[in-house]
Order: structure tokens, then C-alpha cells, then sequence
């Protein structure tokens, strides 16, 4: 994994995470935040899910202590910050997802291929950057799929963001 391969992986998750934004920004109020049964209950949920998640592991990777006490309190600070009910419509989720988005650009223009080698703690074992940086892609990745389910079970056009598709179209697509 090189610096080049985690930026193009980065621009494809910014790029899939803006075509989703605007997919869901045409359902209704009550579509955002219907109950639809997921692991996740809404596309609110899923989609504030998916920032809260790309958010914590910005702060994880940047922070020069990975003390237990310090990832109890990221924890608190994420569960804080993207409380679902904090995000009455797509607007919001937007909004945060920006200020998520310019701090991850910034962190991953930064990134080079020495600092992709460090091993950072992970539960029981350490785990090389990033590794950790292609987990978080393909974290967001799964969820993008199961709003894609969601929209179905909405009866709402769901929109493409395979790799491929990146790919082919860049990201003015």
C-alpha cells in the first residue's frame, strides 16, 4: 500500500459518500428516518454511522497516545457528537460530513509511505496504518450497500458507487 494507492482509495470514498448524500437527499423526512430493520435502524442512522466511524478513526490515527483512557473517551466524544437524533435531515448529516471530509483530506494529503507502515495498537495486536486506513474505505463501503438496500425497501432509486464506476468516471461523476 502506497501513499498513492490510500489517496485514490480516499477519493473513491469521498466520491461514493457524496453520490450517496445526494441520492438520499430526495427521500421525504419520514423516509430518512424510517425503521427500517437494519443493523442500522434508518439511512439516517447508516449514514451518520458511517461519518461517526470515518471521524473516530481520524482522531485514533492523528493522537500520540492510544491509551485506554483515551480511546473510553473518543468513544464518548464520537457517541457525543453523532447521536442519530442529532440529525433531523440530510442537511445536517451533510453539514457534519463536511467538517468529517476536510479533516480527513488534510490527513490523508499529509500521509507518506513510511507513516502507512506504522503499527498502531488494535485491541490485542498492533496493525500497520494502512491496513487500518483500508478498513475504515471498506467500512464505509458495507454500509453504502445496506443504504442501497434501504432504498429499495423505500422504494427509491438507489445510486451506483462501485469502484469501478469511480474509475471510469472520475469523481466529477
Amino acid at each position: 500500500m502506497t501513499k498513492d494507492d490510500i489517496q485514490l482509495l480516499f477519493a473513491y470514498d469521498r466520491w461514493a459518500n457524496h453520490r450517496v448524500l445526494r441520492s438520499i437527499s430526495r427521500l421525504s423526512p419520514e423516509q430518512f428516518s424510517r425503521d427500517l430493520g437494519g443493523s442500522f435502524r434508518s439511512v439516517r442512522d447508516t449514514m451518520v454511522h458511517i461519518a461517526a466511524g470515518e471521524w473516530i478513526w481520524i482522531q485514533y490515527w492523528k493522537a500520540k497516545s492510544h491509551s485506554v483512557a483515551f480511546v473510553n473517551d473518543l468513544q464518548r466524544r464520537r457517541d457525543l457528537v453523532f447521536a442519530a437524533a442529532a440529525f433531523p435531515d440530510v442537511a445536517a448529516v451533510e453539514s457534519k460530513w463536511a467538517e468529517v471530509e476536510q479533516e480527513q483530506i488534510e490527513f490523508v494529503e499529509a500521509i507518506t509511505d513510511q507513516k502507512l507502515d506504522d503499527l498502531l495498537p488494535f485491541r490485542t495486536t498492533h496493525v500497520k496504518l494502512g491496513q487500518l486506513m483500508q478498513h475504515v474505505a471498506n467500512h464505509s463501503t458495507y454500509h453504502r450497500g445496506q443504504i442501497s438496500l434501504m432504498m429499495r425497501q423505500l422504494k427509491a432509486e438507489p445510486i451506483e458507487t462501485d469502484f469501478h464506476v469511480f474509475l471510469v468516471g472520475g469523481p466529477t461523476r
